[in-house]
């Protein structure tokens, strides 16, 4: 006979693992796309904090009020915030890339309703984050982050979390600048050959007045600039290679300044 039992100790145990699980599942990239229907992130959010429950050592939790009870779960949720926070944040380079790419090329003006985040977005910007998601799903790299979730609970326990204002600044400091660094990286191909562009119709713009550089040059940027975003498909890969490494730099720091 299976035994389904359980005390109230248990109950409020698996629920303070809940809400870091469920935190961090909605807000994670991969797991927050909000095409994926939310019954199936909170099925896979009470799975995961059952298998938790059942494999993680626990630590006595000791409170005397509701109130006290409160500050663990706020503890919790903000311990999975900030967890899958520091992940969809290096998500945003790719929207950073496309948003430079686009205005160099001339497709600023166009903007796309972005699926994923019911936003509005560049065009290039909503092709990068497609790849990107494509190469995290390839590359195992969920897989990464429901890992580092899990290691969490043997780094910080249920209601160990002391958070180190001036760790977590520092980390969000250091992201800003990897942020523009990555950011450039991506979109360096397409900024380059389109100054290169822009310096040719400058001296054409010399040499034969009477040519309408700005019908020409408008047409003339699309056309190249496509082409070369069509070229460089190939360089995605170490691209995204690049926004995943910036996101387990940003998990671990997080996690550091919460320990």
């Amino acid at each position: 006979m299976i035994d389904i039992s359980f005390t109230y100790a248990d109950l409020e145990y698996f629920l303070l693992i809940l809400v870091r699980v469920s935190c961090f599942i909605f807000i994670a990239p991969f797991f927050s796309m909000n095409n994926t229907p939310r019954h199936v992130r909170v099925v896979l959010s009470i799975f995961i904090s059952y298998l938790l429950f059942l494999s993680v050592e626990r630590n006595e939790i000791v409170y005397d009020t509701l109130l006290e009870y409160a500050i663990i779960v706020m503890k919790e949720a903000v311990v999975g915030f900030l967890i899958g926070w520091g992940a969809q944040l290096c998500m945003t380079i790719a929207a950073f890339a496309g948003s430079i790419i686009d205005m160099e090329v001339g497709l600023s003006m166009v903007s796309l309703m972005d699926p994923a985040t019911k936003e509005s977005a560049t065009f290039s910007g909503v092709f990068y984050q497609y790849m990107f998601s494509l190469f995290l799903i390839i590359t195992g790299m969920y897989q990464y982050l429901l890992q580092a979730l899990i290691d969490t609970f043997t780094l910080i326990p249920i209601n160990g979390a002391v958070f180190r204002m001036d760790s977590l600044l520092e980390s969000m400091i250091r992201f800003m600048s990897d942020y523009i660094i990555i950011g450039f990286r991506i979109c360096l191909p397409v900024f380059c050959v389109m100054l290169l562009l822009n310096c040719i119709l400058g001296v054409l713009a010399k040499v034969s007045p009477q040519m309408n550089m700005f019908a020409v040059g408008l047409q003339l940027k699309v056309l190249v600039g496509l082409c070369v975003i069509f070229l460089i498909v190939r360089m995605l890969p170490d691209a995204a290679n690049f926004v995943f490494d910036e996101m387990k730099k940003m998990m671990v720091s997080f996690v550091e300044g919460m320990m």
